[in-house]
């Protein structure tokens, strides 16, 4: 445990260090966004224009993660949607958010750093590969189901190509694309361009956890605690739970079993709190409060749920 502790320790005290120096004025919060303004544009495509640029595509196209993660991802999304809309009787809006919490998880802030931690051979291509679920299939489905809960007056089908069409203009989508391009033309960069890719991605982790501690600052767990602790349950225990299923039915479907460390990878994805914007996604539709204090608490727990997984997973690795 004290392997694993090792490993997690220094994540959460990132992640503390970045709370307390905003809590006590160092930085502001507003301060925070510039700082997750240049991750998720700067630093995060920077490294998935390395990881895919410098891996053949066989290497990082997985079909077998790929399946597992999309479907166990899905099925949170859906199985969340139908017990909030017809369960509990909640409206769409929110009912989409709670599917939102506990289906899309924090792969750039959080879930990388423990890979890269973790199972650092394979933490880039689980990372890459994360992305193109969560924002090319996840995110557009949420989005297209947080419009139509709000009045969109546009059919599903038309808010889903819209979103799409924005989406693909996300930094990471299109440094992911460029890198896959280079890879497969075999195009040797100038080393001047690779350098300056690798200081910005290795810039990414520290940021990005320091990111998160400033983010919780000024947040409370006031509210409806059924809810809250429904949405971190299903984030923390049920999304790992379903993409765990999902590998160990692979060979069923015919598809190659995934290796033990990308299966962990997988797992690990799904089993980190939910994505930082959460609360900034809910704000149009008023749902920002129960959001971020479904955020703040499952961030404080996934510091024992994570730390046990790790452990199950150290010890059958």
């Amino acid at each position: 445990m004290l392997k694993i502790l090792s490993i997690t320790g220094p994540i959460y005290l990132i992640i503390l260090l970045g709370y307390l120096t905003t809590r006590n004025g160092l930085f502001a919060r507003a301060d925070m966004q510039v700082i997750g303004r240049f991750v998720i544009n700067l630093a995060i495509p920077a490294l998935l224009f390395k990881v895919s640029s410098e891996r053949e595509l066989g290497e990082i196209f997985n079909p077998s993660y790929l399946l597992a993660y999309l479907v166990g991802s899905l099925m949170v999304l859906g199985g969340g949607y139908f017990w909030s809309r017809r369960l509990r009787g909640d409206s769409a809006t929110v009912s989409t958010f709670n599917a939102l919490g506990m289906s899309l998880s924090n792969s750039g802030f959080i879930g990388f750093p423990i890979l890269l931690l973790f199972l650092e051979p394979v933490a880039g291509i689980c990372f890459a590969l994360n992305i193109l679920v969560e924002n090319l299939v996840i995110l557009p489905i949420i989005l297209t189901l947080a419009e139509q809960s709000g009045g969109g007056n546009l059919p599903w089908h038309r808010l889903f190509l819209r979103t799409m069409g924005r989406l693909a203009l996300n930094p990471m989508i299109i440094a992911l694309v460029a890198g896959v391009v280079i890879s497969v033309a075999a195009i040797d960069l100038p080393v001047i361009i690779t350098r300056t890719v690798d200081l910005l991605a290795v810039s990414c982790t520290a940021l990005a956890l320091f990111f998160i501690g400033g983010t919780l600052v000024g947040v409370h767990s006031k509210g409806n605690i059924s809810r809250i602790s429904s949405i971190v349950f299903g984030k923390l225990i049920f999304h790992p739970l379903a993409v765990c299923i999902c590998i160990a039915l692979l060979p069923v479907v015919g598809l190659p079993a995934l290796n033990a460390p990308m299966a962990s990878g997988a797992i690990i994805s799904a089993a980190v709190p939910m994505l930082s914007i959460y609360s900034i996604l809910a704000l149009k539709y008023g749902e920002e409060d129960i959001c971020s204090a479904a955020m703040l608490i499952a961030t404080l727990i996934s510091f024992f749920t994570l730390n046990l997984l790790l452990a199950g997973i150290n010890h059958f690795l």
